[in-house]
């Protein structure tokens, strides 16, 4: 099946991996909070037993540094892409409201962006992740 739009998500690639899963997943639950028509049906296994839906659309996983990713959520702004973001000082904290406070104490133009994720058309997918590159 071929997709108009591309899910990316973008992390820095000097993080431990824990943090990197641990983005993916967050970041993962924006997109989905926000398109939940990409959500598929459940499953179902040979003996009945019935599992979680998840995205019936494949998700691209980039690396870049702290400047590609600045960059990416720069011109996902630009181009009025809403995005998911984690910022590196959210690491510190250890709940969601602490996260939105420290998130904006921050602007977007710094240098401290994690992980940023969004879903767009194809090509304006392309343009946006510019400079990352698939995730090893």
């Amino acid at each position: 099946m071929q997709f108009e739009t591309k899910i990316v998500i973008a992390v820095r690639d000097d993080l431990e991996p824990w943090q990197e899963l641990n983005i993916t997943a967050f970041l993962m639950s924006g997109i989905v909070a926000e398109n939940q028509i990409i959500i598929g049906q459940g499953y179902t296994d040979a003996e009945g037993n019935d599992y979680l839906a998840i995205s019936g659309q494949p998700v691209i996983i980039l690396s870049g540094s702290s400047n590609v990713l600045r960059n990416m959520r720069m011109r996902a702004l630009n181009r009025a892409v809403k995005t998911a973001v984690y910022i590196e000082e959210m690491f510190e904290t250890g709940h969601d409201k602490a996260n939105r406070l420290v998130f904006s104490e921050h602007n977007p133009d710094e240098e401290n962006t994690v992980g940023v994720a969004y879903i767009a058309d194809k090509k304006i997918a392309d343009k946006i992740s510019k400079g990352a590159k698939l995730h090893k």
